[in-house]
């Protein structure tokens, strides 16, 4: 995979980012709301993603924190390129806390296992990988025929801004600047069928927003 500079620059700001984040938050505190807030994006989407005995689940660019922690008892695989420093720095990542989850530390384009999972989520993650066309093939790649993959997106909500933001690294933490269209495209173009819109936050510049895509 090929790393740009803008993507390891955002990696590096990424890991500083969650160590500001935790470094005042109890462990047992946060990992509880945390949970909760993930049960809450589940309710939302149980009419098309149900999680049941026997699946297959990958949690893709997991982050410390990511919604494998509510998949109990699940077989889970959670995958993100910075899982060893976060071991490393941070007291609310503990793997041991998780057996029925895999946990490796690899980029999501480097990652190959094709047609093995049932859902396969990728949460507040694909605007942070380097080559996101890469990263959506191997998504879609690793989604069992009829399964379903669920992403979420920071989308602009103004052609100007993400012109400017585009040509302007403004948005550190971020290397791709797309809106709703563009991001519904790059999973129908694949071959999906978007069945579910999630509108999970609106703010100004951007919209937050959960994609329900089946494989068709």
């Amino acid at each position: 995979m090929k790393k740009s500079k803008r993507w390891r620059v955002a990696q590096y700001f990424e890991a500083q980012w969650w160590r500001n984040y935790l470094k005042n938050k109890d462990v047992d505190s946060y990992l509880t709301w945390k949970k909760k807030y993930w049960a809450g994006v589940l309710q939302q989407i149980e009419t098309n993603v149900k999680p049941a005995e026997g699946m297959k689940i990958l949690d893709a660019g997991c982050g410390p924190a990511g919604i494998f922690i509510a998949l109990q008892p699940h077989e889970v695989t959670a995958i993100d390129p910075l899982l060893a420093q976060y071991a490393q720095d941070l007291t609310h990542f503990n793997p041991a806390m998780y057996p029925y989850v895999e946990f490796e530390t690899i980029a999501l384009e480097n990652f190959e296992r094709n047609g093995i999972f049932d859902l396969v989520f990728c949460l507040n993650a694909i605007n942070h990988v380097s080559d996101l066309k890469t990263a959506f093939l191997q998504l879609y790649n690793s989604t069992k025929k009829g399964g379903k993959l669920i992403v979420s997106i920071d989308a602009h909500n103004y052609r100007l801004f993400k012109q400017l933001f585009r040509l302007q690294p403004a948005d550190i933490l971020h290397p791709h600047q797309y809106d709703l269209k563009e991001y519904g495209e790059m999973l129908t173009n694949l071959g999906c069928t978007i069945v579910q819109t999630v509108l999970l936050k609106r703010e100004f510049l951007f919209n937050h927003y959960l994609l329900v895509a089946r494989k068709d």
